[in-house]
């Protein structure tokens, strides 16, 4: 054999071996909706801090409107559903790590995130809301009224890129988890959270000291976030999320959780 020979030998099997690689490894990734079927469950990614959403009630169990939905989801894909809260920072690296198969957590559907993620449609509408004091609810109208205020939002998500583009001179301050963040709103060591207006008027209701400032800064949608590459499961989630809209179901979740239909 030539030397010639021998490398367009040694060419066309490692094509074949790349080429092998890929399609497997399309097959594999393709997969996941028949693993899911076949384990018998969906295993879902919350916080479990973050009310309505998701929260643990006094019985020690997990509720709310994610929960919920989580559960009637499962339901339409005829598994169980395993909850596992997770804190947000790590919340999307479980589900590329495989450790989730879905995220149902209140992300925000984005341009970027969409490079990286597969998401359903849409399952609620909402904005970036301020929260304060009430004592301070008129001094946050616009984003300008952030310039120069210590402001709250959870590390790594939308409200501080929001923040960083929309409002350089805000001081920010990240946080790992909402209870400490509003602690600090509490007694006073930061201005202002951002957060979701839903949660914001929900959090309101219980802690009568604080309100929501302002109109929404901006509109946002919130999908159930999948790995890439996964489209079968994506069809069956986005199909599963069409029949409660249409059956009313997830409409009846909105207004047991904040009285209103925030799903569309």
């Amino acid at each position: 054999m030539t030397i010639s020979v021998f490398r367009r030998t040694l060419l066309v099997g490692t094509l074949g071996l790349a080429l092998g690689a890929g399609l497997l490894g399309q097959a594999v990734a393709g997969e996941q909706l028949g693993n899911i079927k076949k384990a018998g469950e969906i295993k879902i990614g919350l916080e479990g801090t973050y009310p309505p959403f998701s929260f643990v009630d006094e019985s020690g169990k997990l509720s709310g409107f994610e929960v919920e939905l989580s559960e009637a989801l499962a339901k339409e894909l005829g598994v169980k559903v395993k909850l596992q809260a997770t804190p947000w920072d790590g919340i999307l690296a479980a589900l590329e790590s495989k450790r989730l198969d879905a995220v149902v957590n209140q992300v925000t559907i984005s341009e970027e995130r969409k490079k990286k993620y597969d998401f359903s449609t849409p399952y609620t509408v909402s904005g970036i809301q301020a929260l304060v004091l009430k004592k301070n609810v008129d001094s946050i109208k616009t984003a300008d009224d952030l310039a120069g205020k210590k402001v709250g939002v959870g590390l790594g998500t939308n409200y501080e890129q929001w923040l960083k583009d929309n409002q350089p001179k805000a001081i920010i301050k990240t946080y790992n988890d909402d209870p400490t963040k509003f602690q600090d709103l509490n007694v006073g060591r930061i201005d202002a959270i951002l957060i979701d207006r839903l949660a914001a008027l929900e959090y309101a209701k219980k802690a009568p000291k604080t309100a929501a400032a302002g109109d929404a800064f901006s509109r946002q949608e919130s999908g159930i976030a999948l790995r890439k590459g996964e489209p079968e499961l994506l069809e069956a989630v986005n199909k599963a999320l069409d029949k409660l809209r249409a059956d009313g179901t997830l409409k009846k979740l909105s207004e047991k959780y904040f009285n209103a239909d925030v799903t569309q």
